[in-house]
């Protein structure tokens, strides 16, 4: 005769797999009410084919789906510096002091160099690390026309607001 503690734990999982077994008619149950309802009916995709069935499984699958939702380009890096070399002068112009416009061609040099010394991916670098100090003084004077440009369209500039200190208690 069995002994009682194999006897309950034979009883507990077939009392699991009845369990389970209902989940799943239930389960069953409640999709074929939906699908009566009508549920299931306007759902989009209904009719068509599902996409990419029958290829081989490619395991980056999820990174060209990406890839393609997103419409991401991915550039060599030849073609990368010489459209960035192609916006940078905009690009500085953002940028309010002098340290960040020397920062950043530091690094966009940093970044041309550093490709010249790569394999070559795709066709040849033919952009040149920039000059830092005629980049800059470029930036400045650019920088200066703006502000010329911009006190001839606006002659009287509003006027300074005093400010007062109050004696603190």
């Amino acid at each position: 005769m069995a002994e009682p503690s194999e006897r309950s734990d034979r009883e507990s999982r077939a009392a699991a797999r009845a369990r389970i077994e209902q989940q799943q008619t239930w389960v069953d149950q409640q999709v074929r009410i939906a699908m009566a309802r009508g549920d299931f009916d306007d759902l989009p995709g209904a009719g068509k084919p599902l996409p990419d069935l029958g290829r081989d499984h490619d395991p980056d699958w999820w990174l060209k789906q990406l890839v393609e939702r997103e419409k991401v380009v991915v550039l060599p890096l030849s073609v990368q510096l010489r459209k960035e070399d192609a916006g940078l002068d905009a690009r500085l112009d953002g940028l309010p002091t002098e340290r960040e416009v020397r920062r950043e061609l530091e690094d966009f040099n940093r970044r041309v160099v550093a490709a010249r010394y790569r394999l070559p991916e795709g066709p040849p670098l033919v952009t040149m690390p920039r000059d830092v100090e005629s980049t800059v003084a470029a930036w400045h004077e650019r920088r200066a026309a703006r502000r010329a440009a911009r006190a001839a369209t606006n002659p009287d500039p509003p006027p300074r607001r005093r400010r007062w200190l109050r004696k603190s208690r």
